[in-house]
């Protein structure tokens, strides 16, 4: 069986190398003569990330946290149960002066921070997008000289003085 095949294959071998040699057309380089290149040129818009930081001028106050507010209305609802004669009016004696402390105590302390009020400078940063356009060269449109005829091909580089060009030969039916 591995007999045949090698007899098949070395048969085939000779016809598919001539059948190759058939089809394929004859390629060659040669150099042509550039005649003209005019860039192309092309308006970009560039977008690049800056951060840009400023300063502000933050307030400061120190507070009590609400301690105005709580000390009077214990020590007023102290007071209130003390002034009270009989157990129901000790126990709205107490309320009252509750309140009455919670609002002393709390208007207390309000001024007490607002002569205290203190300014301090923070820096704040954001990242911003800045664009700008830019004029740039993108390609090349080249006229070259190749046998006595002219052609234009477009490039991505400048080719200089002479361009590689590429000669398939094919026959006319």
């Amino acid at each position: 069986m591995k007999i045949v095949l090698f007899v098949i294959l070395g048969l085939m071998a000779p016809l598919g190398i001539a059948n190759h040699n058939l089809s394929s057309n004859p390629v060659s380089y040669e150099y042509a003569t550039v005649l003209d290149t005019q860039p192309i040129i092309e308006s970009v818009r560039v977008v690049t990330p800056v951060e840009e930081c400023w300063q502000e001028r933050v307030s400061d106050r120190h507070g009590d946290h609400g301690v105005g507010l709580v000390v009077g209305a214990f020590v007023g609802g102290a007071l209130g149960h003390v002034v009270g004669h009989k157990k129901k009016n000790k126990q709205v004696g107490a309320v009252l002066g509750s309140i009455l402390g919670a609002t002393l105590g709390n208007a207390a302390s309000v001024d007490r921070r607002s002569r205290r009020h203190h300014y301090r400078t923070e820096e704040y940063c954001e990242i911003v997008e800045q664009s700008h356009y830019e004029e740039r060269v993108i390609g090349y449109d080249v006229r070259y000289r190749y046998n006595n005829s002219t052609y234009t091909a477009r490039m991505d580089t400048d080719p200089g003085d002479t361009i590689r060009v590429r000669i398939e030969m094919s026959p006319v039916s």
